[in-house]
């Protein structure tokens, strides 16, 4: 068997293991996950949530850092100013792949009665659906006919170097 093109490319630049050191923390997509169900304060965020203050505290310290929230001032009748968050436009671009996880959540493991949350469509009320489109405006259907090719940052593997071919 011929070995995986991919083996010939450098994994050390790599956009999805960058953004997997964001999302793949612990409890990350869950905070992104309350904050898109429009729980946006820290209180009703850890209570719903179930995480402790300092986690929660550390997650969105890092979404902030990384530009995916924003901090917004709100101040309820008497008393003092506090914090919400919400998405940037760095963080709606993720809109996307919570869609997709959901989706594929709702598939593979929800409950027997179905999924706890729906995707919807404000304007009709349908479920929403992720979908693959390429540059050109064609849909596609079947993840067989996605192939990863070499970008324009592609660099040749190294020997020896971490993620590479030795």
């Amino acid at each position: 068997m011929e070995a995986p093109t991919a083996l010939d490319w450098s994994t050390e630049n790599c956009q999805v293991g960058r953004v997997m050191d964001l999302l793949g923390r612990p409890s990350v997509v869950v905070v992104l996950r309350e904050v898109v169900n429009g729980v946006r304060r820290f209180e009703d965020m850890r209570r719903h949530a179930g995480l402790s203050r300092q986690v929660l505290t550390d997650r969105l310290t890092l979404l902030v850092d990384h530009g995916v929230l924003r901090r917004a001032p709100y101040r309820d009748e008497g008393s003092r100013e506090r914090q919400e968050y919400r998405l940037t436009d760095k963080g709606f671009e993720l809109y996307p792949t919570l869609v997709a996880l959901a989706a594929f959540g709702a598939r593979w493991y929800a409950d027997p009665d179905g999924p706890a949350t729906r995707m919807e469509h404000r304007g009709c009320g349908a479920t929403v659906h992720p979908v693959m489109e390429c540059a050109h405006g064609h849909r596609v259907d079947d993840p067989r006919d996605v192939t990863p090719a070499p970008g324009p940052g592609a660099r040749p593997a190294g020997r020896g170097a971490a993620g590479d071919r030795a």
